[in-house]
């Protein structure tokens, strides 16, 4: 049977997309391999969204972390700052509100053209789900970037650590300074560990309206209470060129300068994400810096009709829709192209635009400060 909508992801514009077409009577089918959350699950246990979450809906102030405009992380978990495992909750709960029809346990690789103007979502055990729309959700924390440099295998991912108090050695490298980068050197020193950042720019010394650009003042805060306790060194202008073995469980983070910093343990990166979208990288265009190219009127593939995206992927003018308050602007957005392809009545969709499900005028962006 041809489902009408399939939504690769269970994350927050999984789910978020899913609670928006069902004001269309779009009943949409989420695939994920794992759960829904999942990503969040995989957090280490002290890592939180450093986005506040706080109960301002009745006011006409949608909760920042809400993936639909009548929910509130704030609400139901009693947290400003949730937990991975808490904000993976707050989605389950929202998906048995709206009754959303999510099946887990099924890992789709590809999406393809198939019969007159049907699509495929391929699976890993060879199956091929046919459907007359796919919106691609699948995020991004599942597919941090691993390379980049000789030696990059060594090294462990900021994601991948499970609890801080396991990260071996005493002299820790943190190669990256953004968000997860200073968010692990704050947790380590708050353990005790001495904490050497490096990084190619010095993300902790950027001022700029937009917030995908800078650290978050939560984050600054708590980089101000690490650095204090003169166990943290941030060095800017630094590029990785190598990572050795040393001794038994030693490393050698070798830079291009010359300089060279040694570590108990492996080293973490904290360098970004390749990004589910690599998976599908054929079904969509790229412009010349690397970013996504999808139609500005419904986020819909310029490669592949019939193919939509959600997600921290998203961008737009050079606006970077990277935080789940900026993406789900895009939900309803999304949910009308797919509402149009379906010939539903998209009408409802309007009631998103005021609490901020559905912007459809980037002129904003131009100049964006969102």
């Amino acid at each position: 049977m041809t489902a009408d909508v399939l939504i690769v992801g269970a994350g927050p514009a999984g789910i978020g997309v899913a609670a928006a077409l069902r004001r269309i009577g779009v009943e949409a089918t989420v695939l994920d391999r794992f759960r829904v959350g999942a990503s969040f699950r995989h957090w280490p246990e002290d890592m939180r969204l450093i986005t506040p979450s706080f109960t301002g809906n009745q006011f006409g102030l949608v909760d920042l972390n809400a993936v639909t405009p009548d929910t509130s992380p704030a609400l139901s978990l009693l947290e400003e700052h949730p937990t991975g495992a808490q904000y993976a909750d707050y989605l389950e709960m929202v998906a048995e509100l709206e009754d959303l029809d999510v099946r887990t346990g099924v890992e789709v690789t590809d999406v393809t053209a198939g019969a007159e103007d049907d699509l495929l979502a391929h699976t890993t055990d060879g199956a091929a789900w046919p459907a007359r729309t796919v919106v691609w959700a699948a995020g991004e924390l599942q597919y941090p970037r691993t390379n980049g440099f000789p030696g990059a295998e060594r090294c462990v991912p900021t994601v991948g650590i499970e609890r801080w108090d396991s990260h071996p050695g005493d002299d820790v490298v943190i190669i990256g300074g953004y968000e997860s980068g200073i968010d692990a050197a704050v947790h380590l020193v708050r353990r005790g560990r001495r904490v050497t950042v490096l990084d190619r720019d010095r993300p902790w010394e950027v001022v700029d309206a937009d917030p995908s650009r800078t650290l978050s003042p939560y984050t600054h805060g708590r980089l101000r209470e690490a650095h204090e306790t003169g166990q943290l060194q941030l060095l800017g202008d630094v590029a990785v060129s190598a990572v050795t073995p040393a001794g038994t469980h030693g490393y050698v983070v070798h830079t291009a300068c010359g300089e060279s910093f040694g570590a108990d343990g492996p080293p973490l990166l904290a360098t970004g994400f390749d990004g589910s979208l690599e998976l599908v990288r054929d079904r969509f265009k790229f412009d010349e810096h690397g970013r996504v190219v999808v139609t500005e009127e419904a986020d819909e593939s310029t490669v592949l009709p019939g193919l939509f995206l959600a997600g921290p992927s998203l961008a737009h003018r050079e606006a970077i829709f990277c935080f789940v308050y900026k993406f789900r602007q895009r939900f309803g957005v999304v949910a009308r192209g797919v509402g149009r392809r379906l010939d539903r009545d998209i009408e409802p969709l309007e009631a998103l635009r005021e609490p901020g499900f559905l912007l459809d005028d980037l002129s904003c962006c131009d100049d964006c400060a969102c």
